[in-house]
């Protein structure tokens, strides 16, 4: 017979969700935290997808280059431009698969499906299979990635979710920043094979060795979210059909207001400009005689990309504290209106110089605000979805302005007239942020009196007040 050994508890060994909630228990932070550390990680891996876009060119068209590819650099654009638009479609699609199934199984879908599909992209010899691994799997695996793990953010934090937001954006900012160079270096140094063989394998088993550590709410460790006081909604595991439901009912309600629908076209305006400028900026600097060559002009970016992490984390504190539909209407008007020091400046490297640090801080701002105002508009309901949609109009401003700056660039032959495309887009999103509704009070406080009672997060009973004694009868009480 076995003998428990002493101070050894008798009994099965503990599950999982029981360890996890004891590490909650121990933690001398709130869990919230461990969530936004996992999160900025897959990040730096999802966004490192679309990053890749930019090196995948040369590679890709210069049969010189390992690999000898040697393909049409229209037809590689367009494999990239179909990267956006099936990620566009896939956006509200895996919103509501993360409300609906949570985001740790999102994790570990998004982390098995990156494996493959690099894998399988690291061995491409056609151009079809550029077009199915990279523009039809590999934007489904950063759709997984970041559209539910993003939405499941708002669930932790009560308070301070701007703080944890800002964190989280301006992690993934730097880690994508050093991820470019790293990449470069490895076609350069392995081949094509080589980077995407390493890279996704690194990725994809980070991302697999996070997911034990993941929990789709506070209450599945037994906690409330971060800064929860009495009064708030209490953090309950409910029923899968009641979850289900409530699903349904918040999607109903949030279809009625304006901001479920203009949010997306003003994300998708935003996103339409700073798209151009980073298509087009470094050329244009060459072209013009700014820089010698492109290598130099692309530190444009660079300054870009290292400026928004400012902006990333600034942006969501302020939008908590001040009202996101003010930032993000600073944030736009910032990318319109400094267009314009390229375009009309002197032809003098300062002047790109210029022009990068002020555009970078309206690009860190214009896209990290939408789970802040999703909050602030819509409360504490499930957001996979609502967010999907704004992520839609994200991609689809991608897609489109790719398309239509190469079509003018093609007519026209002007880098004035695509320049002049971008500014127009960040401004229209001003004008349509100003039909927005007043983010200063939730549109749909009520919308859980649509449910059943079994499917509410009834709010914190406060401590009941002791009742007094009942007067005697004919009395006036005050005896």
């Amino acid at each position: 017979m076995l003998r428990r050994r002493p101070g050894v508890p008798s009994g099965p060994t503990p599950h999982p969700a029981s360890q996890a909630r004891g590490l909650a228990a121990r933690l001398p932070f709130h869990y919230s935290w461990i969530v936004i550390a996992i999160l900025a990680t897959v990040q730096i891996f999802a966004s490192s997808i679309s990053m890749a876009a930019g090196i995948m060119l040369p590679p890709l068209t210069d049969p010189v280059d390992e690999g000898g590819f040697g393909w049409n650099e229209s037809l590689v654009t367009l494999g990239i431009a179909a990267y956006y638009g099936f990620g566009a479609i896939y956006a509200p699609i895996t919103g509501w698969l993360g409300d609906r199934f949570g985001s740790r199984i999102m994790l570990a879908a998004a982390a098995s499906l990156y494996l493959v599909s690099m894998l399988l992209l690291s061995r491409i010899t056609e151009l079809w299979q550029f077009f199915l691994f990279f523009g039809v799997l590999l934007s489904l695996t950063q759709s997984l990635g970041m559209v539910p793990l993003m939405a499941s953010v708002s669930g932790w934090f009560r308070r301070r979710l701007g703080l944890g937001i800002g964190i989280l954006w301006a992690a993934g900012g730097i880690g994508t920043a050093a991820f470019a160079p790293v990449a470069g270096w490895l076609i350069e140094t392995v081949g094509w094979q080589g980077n995407f063989t390493y890279i996704g394998i690194l990725g994809g088993i980070v991302m697999l060795c996070l997911v034990p550590f993941m929990r789709n709410r506070p209450a599945d460790l037994g906690i409330e979210p971060y800064g929860s006081r009495p009064g708030d909604s209490v953090s309950a595991r409910l029923a899968k059909g009641m979850e289900q439901l409530r699903i349904k009912v918040f999607n109903q309600h949030i279809r009625r207001t304006r901001p479920f629908w203009n949010l997306p076209l003003i994300h998708g305006l935003g996103c339409a400009g700073h798209g151009i400028i980073l298509i087009y900026v470094a050329m244009y600097a060459k072209d013009t005689g700014v820089f010698d060559s492109l290598a130099v002009a692309a530190t444009i970016l660079s300054i870009i990309s290292l400026v928004s992490i400012i902006s990333r984390f600034v942006t969501p504190v302020l939008a908590e504290i001040y009202g996101t539909r003010r930032m993000m209407a600073l944030s736009l008007a910032i990318q319109g209106l400094t267009v314009p020091i390229i375009m009309f400046g002197p032809a003098e490297p300062w002047v790109f110089y210029l022009f990068a640090v002020t555009f970078g801080l309206g690009f860190g701002g214009e896209w990290t605000g939408y789970l802040i105002i999703n909050r602030q508009y819509f409360g504490d309901g499930p957001m996979g979805t609502v967010y999907g949609w704004q992520t839609t109009g994200a991609l689809m401003g991608h897609f489109i302005a790719t398309a239509l700056a190469g079509l003018v660039m093609y007519v026209t032959g002007s880098y004035i007239a695509i320049l002049s495309l971008s500014m127009a887009y960040s401004l229209g999103g001003v004008v349509v942020i100003t039909l927005l509704d007043s983010n200063s009070q939730v549109l749909i406080p009520d919308w859980e009196s649509s449910l059943p009672d079994e499917a509410r997060l009834k709010p914190v009973a406060p401590r009941p007040t002791p009742t007094p004694a009942p007067a005697p009868a004919g009395g006036d009480g005050d005896g």
